[in-house]
């Protein structure tokens, strides 16, 4: 058991040591066996969805769902229905919850242009995030805001202060460009991607820069590092569906490195959480293809004149519109409907009225998706 470090959970952490950890913490033979382990499975799902003829098929879908379960780590809560007509209809149907998990779409895919863009972490990219996810302005959380990390639930210690994260924006901002220069730097920290990866969340949630939004922010921080070092061409990791699944261990072994420098731990974790979140993706990339392949098989064989491109832009996301269907083979909203109509026929979408307008939902495809 390492020995617990004396510091006052009350107290702001300002002496939180920087990175790298020291190297005994985090080079051991179990977390090397962890690393191959995720690594082979993030190489193999990298590989299948650079196969796949239409990657928007799945990205659309997965980044709404990783949308979504992010979300309900923060206990806001949502329907996959909800969400997912309002990619179809737009933001102004939604109410609630269900705008915060849009809002945190949008971020992910803020944060993704800017690091295909410039392939580098800095504040800038952090704050745009953040601001995306929380609808704000402001930036790095000044040194009045009393900001407290507290036990979750609702038992005798549910409110309790565990952590209390460094004050001031001099210090904040210290913290936060090691991190980034940790995370930027191959050359001068060599480590494995995936132990940036690792290391780097625990930092950012340490740290805790924002107000608010601070546990969503570092989530798509994650994902970004993927992108960034390549791991990964699109961000179609599911990393928050295993956090809620594990959601106690996530929060204990957060304090374990806190608390004992028990890096060694939380490191296997978010090993853990990339191996089987990449299984899981891979199969359910899969499934979509397989769906996929039959229902244009079932077309091609019944429906003809419909084209492959028509098809999948019915797989692009569960809900599609005839407008989202007029193109350079469809030309009218009149064909549009007609073909939609066609394939209602076949029992491959069927038609749902929200507001005024009437939409078709590939209820396969929803089912699919549905699943955990």
């Amino acid at each position: 058991m390492s020995k617990v470090i004396s510091y006052d959970r009350n107290k702001p952490n300002n002496n939180l040591p920087i990175l790298p950890p020291p190297d005994e913490k985090v080079i051991t033979i179990e977390v090397f066996q962890a690393l191959n382990n995720s690594n082979k499975a993030l190489a193999q799902l990298k590989g299948l969805a650079s196969k796949l003829p239409n990657q928007a098929m799945l990205v659309n879908t997965i980044a709404l769902r990783e949308a979504k379960a992010s979300t309900e780590i923060e206990n806001i809560f949502t329907t996959d229905d909800e969400l997912y007509k309002s990619l179809i209809i737009g933001e102004s149907y939604l109410k609630g919850n269900a705008k915060e998990v849009l809002f945190y779409r949008q971020a992910l895919w803020t944060g993704y242009e800017e690091i295909v863009k410039t392939g580098v972490f800095d504040i800038e990219l952090l704050i745009k995030v953040y601001q995306e996810i929380k609808q704000v302005k402001d930036g790095i959380r000044p040194p009045q805001t009393e900001t407290v990390i507290k036990k979750r639930g609702s038992g005798l210690l549910g409110g309790l202060v565990v952590y209390t994260p460094p004050r001031g924006i001099n210090i904040i901002k210290e913290k936060l460009d090691n991190l980034l220069v940790y995370i930027n730097d191959d050359k001068k920290y060599s480590y494995d991607p995936l132990i940036k990866f690792a290391v780097s969340h625990y930092q950012f949630e340490a740290i805790h820069p924002f107000r608010d939004g601070n546990g969503r922010t570092g989530r798509i921080l994650s994902i970004l590092l993927m992108i960034q070092k390549k791991l990964l061409e699109l961000p179609i990791l599911y990393l928050s569906a295993y956090i809620i699944r594990e959601k106690d261990d996530y929060y204990d072994l957060l304090n374990s490195v806190t608390a004992r420098r028990s890096w060694k731990h939380w490191i296997i974790y978010m090993l853990k959480a990339v191996e089987e979140t990449a299984i899981y993706t891979i199969s359910k990339i899969e499934e979509i293809d397989r769906l996929f392949n039959n229902t244009l098989e079932l077309i091609n064989i019944k429906l003809p004149h419909i084209r492959k491109e028509t098809i999948e832009k019915i797989f692009e996301q569960p809900y599609v519109s005839p407008k989202k269907l007029i193109d350079q083979n469809i030309k009218s909203l009149n064909t549009a409907k007609k073909y939609l109509g066609q394939m209602e026929e076949l029992g491959i979408v069927v038609p749902k009225k929200i507001g005024k307008e009437v939409v078709y939902l590939n209820i396969d495809l929803y089912n699919l998706l549905s699943e955990t």
